[in-house]
């Protein structure tokens, strides 16, 4: 019977959490939050106002359906939920599926650059030196260095190797 390693919960632990993926992928969650910051400011402080401005100056943020309770025609969200309004806020969906988009697209930009740095860094694969021949007589594939066709017995003419 084999013997078990017991590292106890904290020895898996620790073999877990200081694995080179693990540390990468927490360093891009921390990026990632920061970047979703930028984002967000991006759409709300200069994409939103301008969007807001193409359909007649209006708050995406205000845009909301009520589902449930009495608040009167052009009453802002807040208002709405401060009168215990049910609502249905398509409006700050938008701006969330604005930032989503965005955000999608510059990651997609980001990974295309670095694929593409990856491809023009990567050294070229030299050719691979040939192993195979063809048969002048019953043209199948034998060894390169064959004198002999395996399949019809012909004697083949020997090539002198370059040097």
């Amino acid at each position: 019977m084999a013997k078990k390693d017991k590292k106890g919960i904290i020895g898996e632990f620790k073999e877990f959490a200081l694995k080179g993926n693990v540390m990468d992928l927490a360093v891009g969650v921390i990026i990632g939050g920061a970047f979703q910051g930028i984002v967000n400011s991006v759409v709300n402080d200069l994409i939103m106002p301008l969007v807001s401005g193409i359909f007649g100056n209006v708050d995406f943020n205000n845009w909301y359906l009520v589902l449930r309770g009495d608040v009167a025609p052009g009453t802002t969200l807040e208002a709405a939920k401060e009168a215990g309004a049910v609502t249905l806020n398509y409006g700050s969906f938008i701006t969330v599926l604005i930032n989503f988009l965005i955000l999608a697209f510059i990651i997609f930009l980001m990974v295309k650059g670095i694929n593409k740095l990856r491809d023009r860094n990567k050294p070229e694969e030299e050719p691979k030196p040939e192993t195979e021949k063809e048969c002048p007589f019953c043209k199948t594939k034998i060894a390169i260095e064959a004198t002999r066709c395996p399949h019809c017995t012909s004697q083949l003419e020997v090539e002198e190797k370059k040097e």
